[in-house]
């Protein structure tokens, strides 16, 4: 396996548009790096760039300590898997997988053995005479994996693989990815618009929006620092509540002053650094819904919030509440009893409190 490091990487159409507007990052060997965002934001098109697949309009793409910008897809060592399966429909599933190592000039007895390797690697041995059309959706993404793995390829680029599948097959995959790498110890690239498949395959995850790189990090990172409003709003199932306003300080209790209505903070203290770090300025401030916490009614810092819908899933139970004009999810576990039509107090944990420069988007506190 091999070292990707992308060096100011850009790529530029020729009607002006900028899909990608300059990404610089190292894939350690043997790393499954994820790039995750929304539709449109880039991150396939940096994918094929990797592959040779889209031209690069400027900045230095080197795999394995070489340069690779020129070289055609087959010269750069690597191997990828497409959202489509793209199988042979008239081969079986072991010419399938050995089509691409017959057309590269390798001897019989390598593709017979790489194949048989992959086979029992992706527990594929018993298909091996069966036809794509004989088989699963989640067997035929196997396949798919395999064809990859026995090219023994530098780096593995995988682009959305598992979006044609249904959720029960996606988590199994996900599994099955996850344990692959863990076995072969090597270089991935996965891209995906999913953020549970990235928080939970990725070492590491990009962060693409609008061709811009947000924040790269752990999965828990992100999820505990993000970078900026973006990030935070895109990570996290349920979504980070968001309110927007200016932090004010009276008898030593801070509140979020918005356009209607206030949202008490507690105790001023234990929020100084925040509030220093916001100034006179307009803020957002984020917090999770898990870290929304109930409380007797006229506590200190609590506030109150009428429930609207409540949504069982299963573990967990995702409040659906109103703040005055402004919405608030709130998640609890799925077995608390959830009174209906009544207003229900909360306080909001201080020391997991996120807040943004309302103007720029990007994080206040370390």
């Amino acid at each position: 396996m091999a070292e990707v490091r992308l060096d100011a990487l850009r790529k530029q159409y020729p009607n002006g548009q900028v899909a990608v507007a300059g990404a610089s990052f190292t894939v350690a060997d043997g790393e499954l790096l994820v790039l995750v965002g929304p539709s449109g934001c880039g991150k396939s098109t940096l994918l094929r760039m990797i592959a040779g697949l889209e031209s690069i309009s400027a900045g230095t793409l080197s795999i394995g300590g070489r340069v690779v910008n020129e070289l055609e897809p087959k010269d750069r060592d690597i191997a990828m898997v497409f959202q489509s399966y793209a199988l042979y429909p008239h081969m079986s599933v072991a010419e399938n997988l050995g089509f691409g190592l017959k057309l590269r000039g390798l001897p019989a007895a390598d593709v017979e053995r790489r194949v048989a390797e992959a086979a029992r690697t992706l527990e594929l041995d018993a298909l091996l005479k069966r036809r794509p059309g004989q088989l699963s959706g989640g067997q035929r993404q196997r396949v798919a994996l395999g064809r990859a793995l026995v090219r023994e390829p530098s780096a593995f680029l995988l682009d959305e693989p598992l979006s044609n599948l249904d959720a029960k097959l996606r988590l199994s995959m996900r599994v099955e990815i996850a344990r692959l790498h863990r076995k072969l110890a090597a270089t991935m690239i996965y891209v995906t618009h999913d953020q549970v498949e990235a928080m939970t395959l990725g070492q590491r995850i990009v962060v693409i929006d609008r061709g811009e790189i947000q924040q790269i990090d752990t999965p828990v990172q992100l999820y505990a620092k993000p970078a900026n409003l973006f990030v935070a709003g895109f990570l996290g199932s349920p979504a980070m509540n968001l309110f927007r306003g200016k932090i004010a300080v009276e008898s030593e209790q801070a509140a979020l002053v918005m356009d209607s209505g206030s949202l008490p903070l507690g105790a001023a203290s234990r929020l100084a650094s925040l509030i220093a770090a916001s100034g006179d300025k307009e803020v957002v401030l984020g917090i999770r819904p898990e870290d929304v916490q109930r409380a007797a009614a006229g506590a200190p810092g609590s506030f109150t919030a009428m429930l609207e819908l409540a949504e069982m899933v299963g573990s967990d139970t995702w409040l659906n509440l109103r703040l005055g004009p402004y919405p608030l999810v709130v998640r609890v576990g799925g077995d608390e009893a959830v009174p209906a039509e009544a207003p229900q107090s909360f306080t909001l944990r201080q020391e997991r409190l996120h807040a943004f420069d309302a103007a720029s988007g990007k994080r206040l506190q370390n």
